[in-house]
């Protein structure tokens, strides 16, 4: 396929909203999603602070408001930040100059890149979106935060890659407040969107306490196993870790230096 379709993702950061930290889940979840001079990265959450002149995105898309999404925004940015008008309303006290409205469920380009914002459930005081993203037949779909994704076969028809929510492995954490449930499903759950959709790979991000304090190689025996019990490629995303996607294929290209916490073999997920 022409380097033109290819993306490069970047996973800046991989640890979840909670206290524990490790050297391969350091910083709040993020990535950076890279085509010929487009540096577009999703979410800056307070372990980001200060930090965005040295990564210099050209763009910043939030997919809602909660601190370790969007708090490393508090002293400013330099560069376009798109987020949906509910996120806009919570932010609205920010020092933010460059406000660019993501519609939902209406694809726009940034910087020859294709992002379709698409709601999902997760929280009533910070409604979030997840993101499909498109270069010619390189598609992948990012969600951190989900408990369910509307309209979720068109969100995943035709994915090359599933990026989604490491808070839990097997049993989702998911409160109720009336009829809405709020939190986060389970990565075996999500697995199981994976297999009816026909989506190949998947990596998880976001990661909750039982990753961040467990070990590494055992965890990724458990989410490879649950993967290969339905036919999907399942692996645990780390700080650094990048990826290209070139149509159907995605390939491991190792650290990228200068953005994660950690070094991983080049080529090895």
């Amino acid at each position: 396929m022409s380097a033109t379709q290819q993306l490069a993702i970047i996973f800046l950061g991989t640890r979840g909203e909670i206290d524990a930290r490790s050297r391969q889940h350091l910083r709040h979840s993020s990535v950076m999603i890279e085509r010929g001079g487009a540096r577009v990265m999703i979410d800056c959450g307070a372990d980001w602070l200060g930090h965005l002149m040295r990564l210099s995105p050209t763009a910043i898309l939030l997919t809602h408001a909660h601190p370790d999404h969007a708090a490393g925004l508090t002293g400013g940015a330099p560069c376009p930040i798109y987020a949906t008008r509910t996120t806009w309303r919570l932010l609205s006290a920010w020092p933010l100059c460059d406000r660019r409205v993501m519609p939902l469920r209406k694809p726009i380009a940034i910087g020859g890149i294709t992002f379709e914002a698409f709601p999902v459930a997760h929280s009533l005081r910070a409604p979030a979106v997840g993101y499909r993203i498109s270069v010619g037949r390189s598609r992948l779909f990012y969600v951190p935060d989900v408990v369910a994704i509307r309209n979720r076969r068109r969100a995943l028809e035709g994915l090359n890659l599933y990026v989604g929510d490491g808070a839990a492995i097997n049993r989702p954490i998911i409160r109720r407040r009336g009829q809405a449930a709020i939190g986060h499903t389970s990565i075996r759950i999500q697995l199981d969107w994976c297999k009816a959709e026909r989506v190949g790979i998947s990596f998880f991000t976001h990661c909750g306490s039982g990753i961040v304090n467990g070990d590494p190689r055992r965890i990724g025996q458990v989410v490879r196993r649950l993967g290969v019990e339905r036919g999907v490629e399942a692996r645990v995303a780390r700080d650094g870790l990048r990826l290209v996607l070139d149509g159907r294929n995605v390939r491991c290209a190792g650290a990228a230096r200068g953005f994660g916490s950690v070094n991983p073999a080049h080529g090895r997920c």
